[in-house]
Parts: C-alpha cells; sequence; structure tokens
C-alpha cells in the first residue's frame, strides 16, 4: 500500500514539474511566443490540434469511469450482463462520424496552411525599378557555422541575420557539405537545407529584436549533423525598413581599417595568416572557406555561442577544437609557422576583430 502510494506522490511531483516547466523559456527563442506571422499560424494550429486532442481524450476518461462506477461487480452483482449493443447502427454511425468530423476540422486548416506557407511564386516579382519587390536571403549551411548572401544588395554575412520586419523574407536553404536544418523557433518552423537540393520557403518578422532582452532572436540548427551540432545556432536582427537600409548601405562600404595600434598590429597578423579563409567586407557574393567577419564586432557571440568579449576571442583562437569539436578551423600554429599565437599576437588579433563592425 505504502509502495503505491509513493509512486502516486512521484507522479504528481512529476506532473506538477512539468506543468510549471512549460511556463520556461525565452522570448527570443521560443515556438509558444510567435513573432511572425508564420509562427502564429503554426502555434493556431498546435493549439487546435491540442483541444481536438484534450477533447477526445476527456471523452474516452468519461465514458470510462462511467462504465468503472455503473458496472462495478459490488453495484450489479456477479450474473448481470450489460445490454448487448453489437451491430446498433446508431452507435457505429456515430463513433465513425465523430472521428471524420474531428479529423476535418483538423485537416482542412492544416492542409491549407500547409499551401500558404510553401507559395513562394511571389519571390521573383519585380518592382516598377526592375529589383525583386520582396527581400531574398541566399542560406549556405556550414561545419558548424552559417553563411546569409543577400544577392539583389550585393552583401553577404556569416552567423548573423539581418532582416526588416512586415514584410515576407524569402530564404533559399542549401548545404555546403551535410545535411542541415534552418530554424528560428520564435519566427517559424524548421525547413531541411540539403547539399543536393535548394529549399525554398518564406518567414515575417512582426516584432522588431530590440525589444527583447539580448537585442536579437536565435537561431538554430535543428538536424543533427555532427558532435558541434547543438553549438551551430546564429542570431537574427529584425529592423525596421529604414533601419535595414542604412546597415545596407553600411556592409556594401569599405571595411575601414584599424584606428589604435594594438588593433593595427592584429590587422597585419590577420592578413598574413587568416585572410585567405575569412572577408572582412560586407560588399561581395561569397565569404570565404570561413566566416565573413564583417560584423564581428557587432555579434553577441564568439562562435555562435560564447559570450561576446576578448578573452572568449583569444580562447577559441588558440584552441578551437575544444569549444567546437569537429569544426574546420585550423589549429593555431598551422597558421603561425608551426608556433602557438603568443599572448601578444592573440590580444591584437582580438583587437582588431571586435572592431571589425558596421553599427554605430
Amino acid at each position: 500500500m505504502m509502495k503505491g502510494i509513493k509512486k502516486w506522490r512521484l507522479f504528481a511531483l512529476m506532473s506538477t514539474l512539468l506543468v510549471f516547466l512549460a511556463g520556461c523559456g525565452r522570448e527570443e527563442i521560443s515556438t509558444l511566443i510567435p513573432a511572425g506571422r508564420v509562427a502564429q499560424d503554426q502555434f493556431n494550429l498546435l493549439i487546435l490540434s491540442s483541444i481536438i486532442m484534450t477533447f477526445v481524450i476527456v471523452v474516452v476518461l468519461i465514458i470510462f469511469i462511467l462504465a468503472i462506477v455503473k458496472f462495478r461487480r459490488s453495484k450489479v452483482g456477479e450474473d448481470m450482463i450489460p445490454e448487448q449493443v453489437e451491430g446498433s447502427a446508431k452507435l457505429e454511425f456515430i463513433w465513425t462520424a465523430i472521428p471524420i468530423v474531428l479529423l476535418l476540422i483538423l485537416a482542412v486548416p492544416t492542409v491549407y496552411s500547409t499551401f500558404d506557407l510553401a507559395d513562394v511564386s511571389t519571390m521573383d516579382v519585380e518592382a516598377e525599378d526592375g529589383n525583386s519587390s520582396h527581400l531574398t536571403v541566399n542560406v549556405t549551411g556550414n561545419l558548424y557555422w552559417w553563411e546569409f548572401e543577400y544577392p539583389e544588395q550585393g552583401i553577404v554575412t556569416a552567423q548573423e541575420l539581418v532582416v526588416p520586419t512586415n514584410e515576407r523574407v524569402y530564404f533559399n536553404l542549401i548545404s555546403a557539405d551535410i545535411k542541415h536544418s534552418f530554424w528560428i523557433p520564435s519566427i517559424g518552423g524548421k525547413l531541411d537545407v540539403n547539399p543536393e537540393n535548394v529549399n525554398t520557403f518564406y518567414l515575417e518578422f512582426d516584432q522588431e529584436s530590440s525589444e527583447l532582452e539580448d537585442g536579437v532572436f536565435y537561431g538554430k540548427c535543428a538536424e543533427l549533423c555532427g558532435p558541434s551540432h547543438a553549438l551551430m545556432d546564429f542570431k537574427v536582427k529584425s529592423v525596421d525598413r529604414e533601419e535595414f537600409d542604412q546597415w545596407v548601405t553600411a556592409m556594401q562600404a569599405e571595411a575601414k581599417p584599424a584606428e589604435d595600434a594594438l588593433a593595427q598590429e592584429g590587422q597585419e597578423l590577420f592578413e598574413q595568416s587568416c585572410i585567405a579563409c575569412h572577408a572582412t567586407s560586407g560588399a561581395g557574393t561569397t565569404g570565404g572557406v570561413g566566416p565573413n567577419l564583417a560584423t564581428f564586432g557587432d555579434r553577441n557571440r564568439v562562435a555562435g555561442y560564447l559570450e561576446h568579449n576578448e578573452e572568449n576571442v583569444k580562447k577559441w583562437i588558440s584552441d578551437p577544437q575544444e569549444y567546437k569539436p569537429g569544426n574546420l578551423m585550423p589549429d593555431p600554429e598551422a597558421l603561425n609557422n608551426g608556433e602557438p599565437f603568443s599572448e601578444q599576437q592573440l590580444d591584437s588579433l582580438a583587437a582588431y576583430l571586435m572592431g571589425l563592425s558596421v553599427e554605430e
């Protein structure tokens, strides 16, 4: 008896924890706090399906409890046989019709939303000036980082997606290596990123990210792609159209040279050892083998997940495999004539990288 009571206590505790933990989450990365029309439509489908499932569970539980209470042996005796309803046309119609109705209630909006959210027919519609009337971003998944190319604007970024609010943004998704999955939880569901073909969809950003605690939404890879899959994050900054146009103009400008002596020393070292893989200008069509670093100083994270400060920049350069196993960043010895970077070299590289900024 006591053993049964303990089990019920454990069940009650776990149920209570489930209720409280269901309320945990961060606005910038929660599917339950939609910040765009696509996410809102998908959230509404989630609520609808939950209501239907809850209805079914409640009805079945009521029937089950009534059967136990009404036909228990102590009440009806050993020999009582309930009325047999086998072959009842009325009952068979009811338990056939009700599931069909419930499925239709769920299926119609689901199918409609599926086709609506996959409709990219207006992606290439041109405005009067001959340019696309919608923003299109080419997304490339890499081990373990993301590249974002804006073909109409002639710019490229890495690890940082900047988009205008209150308009459709179309995405062309492809992988440079293995399968990934592009996902911004607060804005919409995920879509596979394959090396063989381009997947296309759109999202809408209704909320400016400056209203959030970190000032950005967060995106993730939702497909297991290797030992650092969980660290393949990126930031999403949603701004109004005017601010977005200003950002584009800043990205199209030539990269500014380092100003202070330490950063200048870091720039010289960078151009000797890192420039073959990393671009430092946002203008162009590709960032190179490694991530484009034009906006490195504006990022919220180092390597996608470490706190954004010079100390973590130095740790990352010194031993990238420790912080992101399986990434393609070479060891420092391969870049520095067989020797690890000295503390002075690390300080200068960190100063230079943190100065790479297009935001005022």
